[in-house]
């Protein structure tokens, strides 16, 4: 193995272990912050240490740390995945890197249409985010997507998105869309625009939120009925757990990876939907057309003048 080989592969190892180890070092701090409990306990978020500020004091919690892991972890792996990228693919993992762009693209312009191709990148980073977000609690971590504060966090960018697009054809005919299709109906309009990241940040949480604590509930019944069923075998046997062997683990293939990767896909696709639904695109076309003529005409007089003079 030559200098470029050894190199390219220690580069490899690095990025690997630094998609690993922000979730190590996520375990080692439940660890540690954890406080010593019997049976099983139904918590949100550890609070590890808490900032003063001037406003209010400002806690860092297992959520926002585990967030930002989650982050290092996708850097990591798209390093990776590009890592001796070539023109023609010569590594699976060069494959694996283009098929997910170009269902990506797909996925982009078959919702939001050739507009909003340059999108593609936001709607991978939000739903990868938010799938292996949700996916840390097989890992035993706190998933962030089971925090109303980090969700509310993306809903309320989402609705920046959409209140700026909408924005694109001028604030009057975006003020004038809350009196359509007639003017009394402009108090249910507002509150449906405030509705928006309400509806998206509530949905996404409370799916992953309830996920977890059902099947926290279903584990304590089953430990509950085995020493309730098998507690009469003799010695250590009639307390072990044995009916919580398995099921809970066929379970967690629901609520922790079916319903974490679907809640991050319908999160992604009314991101999707919301921000392409809500921009008027002919609305906007007229109105970049006005300002084309006006910068002609004005270039026109400027050029008349010149020589006239």
């Amino acid at each position: 193995m030559n200098t470029k080989s050894r190199r390219f592969l220690a580069v490899d190892i690095l990025l690997l272990v630094g998609a690993i180890l922000p979730l190590v070092a996520c375990m080692v701090l439940k660890v540690l912050f954890t406080p010593a409990s019997e049976g099983i306990t139904i918590t949100g978020a550890l609070v590890y240490f808490t900032i003063p500020t001037p406003v209010q004091p400002l806690p860092i919690t297992e959520a926002q740390v585990n967030s930002w892991a989650v982050m290092l972890t996708i850097l990591c792996l798209c390093l990776y995945l590009t890592h001796g990228i070539a023109v023609r693919p010569g590594t699976k993992r060069q494959l694996a890197a283009e098929w997910v762009v170009e269902k990506c693209k797909n996925m982009v312009h078959n919702n939001m249409g050739d507009y909003f191709a340059g999108f593609a990148p936001f709607i991978a980073a939000i739903m990868t985010l938010s799938g292996l977000s949700s996916l840390l609690s097989l890992l035993g971590l706190f998933p962030p997507t089971s925090d109303m504060n980090v969700v509310a966090g993306w809903a309320i960018l989402v609705f920046s998105l959409i209140t700026y697009y909408k924005f694109k054809a001028g604030p009057i005919k975006y003020l004038k869309s809350f009196a359509e299709p007639v003017p009394f109906l402009a108090p249910m309009n507002i509150i449906s625009e405030a509705a928006t990241p309400v509806s998206m940040a509530f949905r996404h949480y409370g799916n992953i939120l309830s996920g977890s604590i059902i099947s926290v509930l279903i584990a304590a019944a089953l430990g509950g009925l085995s020493n309730l069923v098998l507690g009469w075998l003799p010695g250590i046997l009639g307390e072990f757990p044995f009916l919580r062997i398995g099921i809970p683990a066929v379970l967690s293939l629901y609520f922790d990876i079916f319903s974490g990767c679907l809640q991050a896909f319908i999160f992604a696709t009314l991101t999707m939907m919301y921000v392409s639904g809500g921009f008027p695109q002919e609305d906007y076309e007229k109105r970049k057309a006005r300002r084309e003529a006006r910068k002609r005409e004005k270039l026109l007089a400027k050029t008349a003048q010149a020589e006239k003079a």
